[in-house]
């Protein structure tokens, strides 16, 4: 190769290879600058996204917390059964066995029974329902039946009102029977809370229990 021919050579590829070089350190500036553009980016909107939800929690939360305050205003106003003239009475609870504070007493009417006295705990206001105590004995739960024919009325209690049930742990003759020194009161056979009450010692055999009453003497058994 002659030497001009050489020198030119030379000259084109060094125009050839500094030519690659810009567009390489172009490729790479433009490379550089979109991943600084995209860094960039990326903070901004995540410093924007969290003052969005920022904005956009408290607009929510003020929203539900009115929305909160209608529904129980309203729902305050509006409660109880309709009396259908346009007004609203409150809806009582019935009672459980641990709304309620308990009591026996030994009688010596009719043979001998137990007087369960029931009062409402402090603040509390329950029904109880026109039905059959629930009384029990023993760890085989020998429950007693009904002492009178008809069920009886249904009994508010609440502050000093008093509800008076009359059991007779034993309704039949002779000395048969189980020894037992405490008794199980529940309302109802599905009350989940049934209360065992201190009797003193006492034969049980088929056992009797009247249904709730206000006055004492209406709860006296009798087989």
């Amino acid at each position: 190769m002659s030497g001009n021919r050489r020198k030119a050579f030379l000259v084109s590829a060094a125009l050839v290879g500094g030519a690659m070089l810009m567009t390489a350190c172009q490729d790479t500036a433009t490379d550089t600058d979109a991943a600084q553009g995209s860094s960039s980016a990326t903070p901004a909107g995540d410093a924007a996204t969290p003052s969005g939800s920022s904005t956009t929690g408290s607009g929510q939360g003020t929203g539900k917390g009115s929305d909160a305050t209608g529904e129980g205003s309203e729902d305050g106003a509006g409660s109880g059964a309709d009396t259908g003239n346009g007004e609203r009475e409150p809806v009582q609870q019935s009672c459980g066995a641990n709304d309620i504070s308990w009591s026996t007493r030994s009688e010596s009417q009719a043979g001998g029974y137990i007087l369960i006295i029931a009062k409402a705990n402090s603040g509390i206001t329950c029904i109880l329902p026109a039905a059959l105590p629930t009384v029990a004995f023993g760890s085989d739960g020998t429950q007693a039946g009904p002492a009178e024919q008809a069920v009886g009325e249904q009994i508010t209690l609440s502050g000093s009102t008093a509800a008076y049930a009359g059991v007779n742990p034993k309704s039949t003759g002779g000395n048969g029977g189980k020894e037992l020194d405490s008794i199980i009161v529940g309302v109802g056979d599905d009350d989940p809370n049934p209360v065992s009450l201190p009797v003193g010692t006492i034969t049980v055999e088929d056992p009797i229990v009247t249904n709730w009453h206000t006055d004492p003497t209406d709860a006296v058994p009798s087989s």
